[in-house]
């Protein structure tokens, strides 16, 4: 029963979280690619195609953060577990995230410099 109450906490939370910031980047890098890239069209299939992974790469990280998922017995193991596995995803979304612009400005750069 306490897994059944932490898999729908634990895919409510990670879902919400997914999906927003996905649709926050998706809006916000357009300007960003448009000042390195200088191709409006260029920039928004770049766009598009972060998203697609990116929503791709969490999908697949919640799949198996559910598949990996210890015995669950009292309230207070729903509580720690779901945070950790809540807090696992907020990490790796950071992490991604600061990857692609850190990966954007060196090609940026790298282009200006040829």
């Amino acid at each position: 029963m306490f897994n059944i109450v932490s898999y729908v906490i634990f895919l409510t939370v990670s879902s919400y979280i997914t999906i927003d910031v996905g649709r926050r980047c998706f809006h916000a890098g357009k300007a960003y690619l448009e000042y390195l890239i200088h191709d409006s069209e260029m920039c928004l299939t770049i766009n598009r195609i972060l998203l697609g992974c990116y929503y791709l790469l969490n999908l697949g990280y919640i799949a198996v953060n559910l598949a990996f998922w210890e015995r669950v017995s009292s309230m207070e193991e729903v509580v720690a577990v779901t945070a950790i596995r809540i807090g696992y995803i907020t990490l790796i979304l950071c992490v991604l995230h600061y990857m692609n612009i850190f990966t954007l400005y060196f090609l940026r750069n790298k282009l200006t410099l040829k």
